[in-house]
């Protein structure tokens, strides 16, 4: 009789542990479900390699967002936008400490801190407006202000790539580019660049301590990298390029005409001769040409668009060329990234290239003699 109830127990315990395993094995195969339909959610773009940095293709531009063009967007709009980015698949987004000042780090660090370990922030240093007149400083001094500021508004332990927002005539680009070694040094970034700066500032700084990207302006409109050694440097020294303005400040987003109106004050553009309304009725001609290209390519079985022929260009150029365009609008960030499904045969890019070259470009970038003029190319 004393052994019945030792029984009765020793078969509680394993039906016990039985249903026990049966639970676990069920919540792991619940678990790695939930996980796959997890890993599913984002896509993956196709990649590029920036230096030793590997990003999508494709990446985002964030100043319009708080800055530059227009009144500052809506927070919660502008976080969902980054937010649906991170979802398709762009891993790279680019800010810089003078957009606002400061509120576009400040948006990146909110929207990225949940992706942090997934994502690459670029920011930029350098470029002041003192009592609005432009400078430059990349003094030591500045700079390990500068960086320890960026890294507190984006909440993050390091930047992926900081990048001298403009030369500074009165810094040597060897003490730049001393003071990134020691910053990467100490772990606060991971790699460091120069943006619109000359191929031989480029060169001097690379043997000091590697370059790992070049951020200049480069569209169908503007290819002044094509013929000033910048692209060709790139490529020598395994330099990537990170295309500003691949639509031209949104011109060949195919929806600016020249009854477009600006914001006075807090639009940029208001300034640049390109965008003056002769300019901009002039120009319509690239955007007749591009509609023409895309009337034979399909995107998701759609007719192209102005922005993706634009886009898909600048990409089929060279490997190492990731264009930022900016937008403030979910729906063009989708169609932005529409273009990496296009595609030119070498034929196609030829006859493209030639039909660009007869067309005149009206109004400069930046009016001649101004700062924003006199401080590239340094």
């Amino acid at each position: 009789m004393k052994g019945k109830p030792q029984m009765k127990r020793r078969k509680f315990l394993e039906n016990s542990a039985k249903v026990f395993a049966a639970s676990m094995l069920f919540n792991v195969a619940f678990a790695g479900e939930n996980s796959a339909k997890k890993s599913t959610d984002s896509k993956t773009l196709p990649q590029r390699m920036l230096g030793k940095m590997r990003v999508s293709a494709l990446g985002l531009g964030c100043m319009g967002m708080s800055h530059g063009h227009g009144p500052a967007r809506d927070e919660k709009e502008m976080i969902k936008l980054i937010h649906r980015a991170v979802e398709l698949g762009v891993t790279y987004f680019d800010t810089a400490e003078i957009y606002g000042p400061h509120t576009n780090e400040i948006l990146l660090g909110k929207a990225l801190k949940p992706f942090r370990d997934k994502v690459c922030i670029g920011t930029k240093f350098g470029l002041y407006y003192p009592f609005g007149k432009q400078m430059q400083d990349s003094s030591k001094k500045s700079i390990l202000r500068a960086v320890d500021e960026s890294l507190k508004r984006l909440q993050s332990d390091y930047i992926d790539i900081y990048t001298q927002h403009r030369g500074d005539p009165d810094t040597p680009i060897e003490e730049v580019a001393l003071t990134m070694s020691e910053l990467v040094k100490a772990g606060k970034i991971r790699h460091y660049g120069l943006s619109e700066p000359g191929y031989k500032t480029l060169e001097r700084a690379h043997k000091i301590y590697p370059v790992t990207a070049v951020q200049s302006h480069y569209s169908m409109m503007f290819r002044e990298v094509e013929t000033n050694e910048i692209l060709k440097t790139c490529e020598s020294l395994d330099i990537g390029f990170v295309a500003y303005s691949p639509l031209d400040r949104g011109f060949l987003g195919g929806l600016i005409n020249e009854k477009t109106q600006f914001h006075p004050t807090l639009d940029m553009r208001t300034s640049f001769p390109r965008y003056s309304k002769e300019a901009l009725k002039e120009n319509q001609k690239f955007i007749t040409f591009l509609k023409e290209v895309a009337a034979n390519k399909k995107v998701k079985g759609k007719t192209a668009s102005v922005p993706q022929i634009a886009l898909a260009w600048l990409l089929a150029q060279k490997p190492f060329i990731m264009p930022i365009p900016e937008t403030t609008k979910i729906k063009h960030l989708e169609e932005n990234l529409g273009s990496l499904e296009i595609t030119f045969s070498k034929e196609e890019l030829e006859q493209i290239n030639a039909r660009l070259k007869e067309m005149k470009v009206v109004g400069e970038r930046y009016a001649p003699g101004s700062d924003a003029a006199n401080s590239v190319g340094l």
